[in-house]
């Protein structure tokens, strides 16, 4: 997406950390700091907040967007669809459509990173759906679990 204007335009969007509040999970959280609805569509930026030994999501991917992933505090293990390596703050990591990767935080101490999709998909829904799932103790059967991984383009393998 291009701007074609002569002058540029006001249209900065302001979203003072007040604003957004954090969706709790049993090991994390997770801020919706720019989803797509705030970006015009054109990416997502997220906050992800990890305890000590947190899991994350298994190796998958992703058909329609891509995901970066830059480490802001402590530790956290990425699999990069061949080997699983370890970021400490200031690394990054990209992941194309299509790429097979993993986190998780396996260390002693919390961490936390920002996760960045392009374009801006609604993914803050499926972060909610899997939020309300594990806080309601509620286990999804094999069928559910693809049913709604298939709904928010994420294939597991």
């Amino acid at each position: 997406m291009s701007y074609e204007g002569p002058s540029g335009e006001v249209s900065a969007v302001w979203r003072p950390h007040a604003e957004v509040p954090p969706l709790a999970r049993p090991t994390s959280s997770v801020r919706f700091v720019a989803p797509g609805s705030v970006t015009a569509g054109q990416y997502g930026l997220f906050r992800w907040e990890m305890q000590p030994h947190a899991g994350g999501p298994a190796a998958h991917f992703h058909r329609t967007f891509s995901e970066s992933f830059y480490v802001l505090d402590g530790t956290i293990r990425f699999f990069n669809g061949e080997a699983w390596v370890e970021g400490g703050p200031g690394d990054f990591i990209y992941i194309p459509a299509g790429g097979i990767h993993a986190f998780g935080n396996e260390s002693d101490g919390a961490a936390a990173m920002l996760i960045l999709f392009a374009p801006g998909v609604a993914r803050e829904r499926y972060f909610e759906e899997l939020a309300e799932t594990g806080n309601a103790g509620r286990q999804l059967t094999p069928d559910e679990w693809t049913e709604l991984y298939a709904r928010h383009d994420q294939f597991m393998v």
